[in-house]
C-alpha cells in the first residue's frame, strides 16, 4: 500500500538556539496502535472504534509497514529494544496478520536479542490456539485488560467479559507459554467500597501475574462517563483504597516503580521504563504518537492520523503533525515523565536525553527540595513521597 506524502504535516515551533549534540541516543521502542474493539467502553478516551464483523487486517498491516517506512530515515542504524501492540484490542487481529507485521518490522529495523514484545488483550477475545500462535511469533509478554472481577462493576464499565473469563484468561496465557504478563486493574469504580477494591486486588494477586497496572478510574472528556458521570467513591474512600491496596501489593512482593505500576523483582515493563525515562519510540497506526531524538540535539514528537478510514486512505498522509521540542519545553517534558518513576532517574540522564546543562535546573531544584517535593539527592532526580502525591505542583516548578 502506498500513501500520499505530498501533504506537509503541521509543524509547530520556530527557530531556536541549537542544543548540544546528544552524546548517545536513548533506547528505541516501537508502539503499534490497532484501533478496533468489540465495543467502546464508556470510560475510554483512547483512540478506539467499534469493530465491524470483518476487520481490514491485510490493508491495515500494509498501511502500518508503509507508515514505518516513512519514519525509517530517523532511526537508521538503531535497533528496537521493545515493541508494544496497544489499542483498541490488538488481540482481535489474527496471528497470521501480526506475524506478517512483525516479520516486516524486523526486515526494516533489527531487533535486540532480548527484545520485549507486548500485546494488549481482553479476556473476551481469548482463544487458546490463537494465543499459542501469538507466543510462537515471538510475542513474549501480554497485558490483559481485567479492570474488575465483579460482575456488577464490569457491567458498569461496559466490559464484554465476566469475572470467570478474566480468571481463565490468566490461566490460558500461562498455558500458552507466557511467563510474563500484566493484569490491568482499576479502582475507584462506581459505588465501589474498600472491601470491593481489595477483593479485586486479592483475586488479581492470586493469579500470580509478573506485573500489575493498578490505577484509579478518572472521568475523561469526550467519553460517555464524562457526559453521564456515574457515582464514584468519596475522596476518603479513595484514599483508604490507595493506602490499603499499596500495602497489600507490597506484602505480596509487588514493588511500585511508577505511579500506577507494580512488578515482581526484575519484571517491570521495559517498554514503559523506556517511555518514562524519556527514551525514544516510533509510533505507527491510527492516532499513534512518537518521540525521536536526533544526534544534532533535535527532539521531535509526531502524531498520526486518528480516524482508521483516513489512515487507510492512500490519498491522505499518515502523519497528522509534528513538533520539535524547544529548550524552554524540555525540562517539563523530561521531568513530567521521569518523576512518575518512584525512584526517579539518575541526574546525568537529563543532559544525555535533552542536550541541556543539568545546572540549568538548579534554582527550580532548590525550590522543589525546600518545598519537600523533590528528594535532596544530587545524583538523582526523584520526587519525595509527598511529591508523588502532588506531582502537578512539583512539575509546575520546572515550567519556564
Amino acid at each position: 500500500m502506498t500513501q500520499n506524502t505530498s501533504a506537509q504535516p503541521l509543524i509547530l515551533g520556530g527557530a531556536q538556539t541549537p542544543r548540544a549534540a546528544l552524546p548517545v541516543l536513548p533506547p528505541l521502542a516501537l508502539y503499534i496502535h490497532i484501533p478496533w474493539c468489540v465495543r467502546k467502553c464508556p470510560y475510554c478516551d483512547f483512540n478506539s472504534h467499534t469493530a465491524s464483523k470483518v476487520l481490514p487486517e491485510q490493508e491495515y498491516v500494509d498501511a502500518l509497514l508503509a507508515d514505518l517506512d516513512q519514519d525509517l530515515h530517523a532511526v537508521y542504524g538503531r535497533e528496537l529494544s521493545s515493541i508494544f501492540f496497544g489499542g483498541g484490542t490488538p488481540s482481535l487481529f489474527s496471528a497470521a496478520a501480526l506475524g506478517r507485521l512483525l516479520e516486516g518490522v524486523e526486515q526494516r529495523i533489527p531487533f535486540a536479542r532480548d527484545i520485549e514484545i507486548t500485546l494488549e488483550a481482553n479476556p473476551g477475545t481469548f482463544e487458546q490456539e490463537k494465543f499459542v500462535a501469538y507466543r510462537k511469533l515471538g510475542i513474549n509478554r501480554l497485558s490483559i485488560g481485567i479492570q474488575s472481577f465483579q460482575q456488577e462493576k464490569l457491567k458498569a464499565l461496559g466490559r464484554i467479559h465476566n469475572g470467570d473469563e478474566a480468571v481463565r484468561a490468566a490461566g490460558m496465557a500461562r498455558q500458552a507459554g507466557f511467563d510474563n504478563f500484566n493484569l490491568d486493574l482499576m479502582h475507584g469504580l462506581p459505588d465501589q467500597s474498600l472491601d470491593d477494591a481489595l477483593s479485586d486486588l486479592r483475586q488479581a494477586i492470586a493469579l500470580k501475574p509478573t506485573h500489575l497496572s493498578w490505577y484509579q478510574l478518572t472521568l475523561e472528556p469526550n467519553t460517555v462517563f464524562w457526559n453521564q458521570p456515574p457515582t464514584l467513591p468519596e475522596d476518603d474512600t479513595l484514599w483508604d483504597i490507595q493506602e490499603a491496596g499499596q500495602a497489600l501489593l507490597a506484602a505480596h512482593g509487588y514493588a511500585q516503580y511508577e505511579v500506577s505500576a507494580y512488578a515482581q523483582p526484575g519484571r517491570p515493563a521495559r517498554h514503559n521504563l523506556n517511555y518514562w525515562s524519556f527514551g525514544d519510540f516510533i509510533g505507527i497506526g491510527a492516532g499513534a504518537h512518537g518521540k525521536l531524538s536526533h544526534p544534532d540535539g533535535r527532539i521531535v514528537r509526531t502524531w498520526k492520523t486518528r480516524a482508521p478510514k483516513d489512515y487507510l486512505n492512500p490519498a491522505k498522509s499518515f502523519q497528522a503533525g509534528m513538533k520539535e521540542l524547544t529548550n524552554e519545553e524540555l525540562p517539563f517534558e523530561f521531568l513530567m515523565n521521569a518523576l512518575r518513576l518512584t525512584d526517579g532517574v539518575e541526574a546525568r540522564l537529563y543532559a544525555e536525553r535533552t542536550g541541556l546543562d543539568l545546572a540549568s535546573l538548579d534554582e527550580a531544584r532548590r525550590e522543589a527540595e525546600q518545598s519537600g517535593l523533590l528528594q535532596v539527592e544530587p545524583s538523582r532526580l526523584a520526587a519525595t513521597d509527598r511529591g508523588q502525591l502532588f506531582l502537578n505542583d512539583l512539575l509546575q516548578k520546572f515550567l519556564s
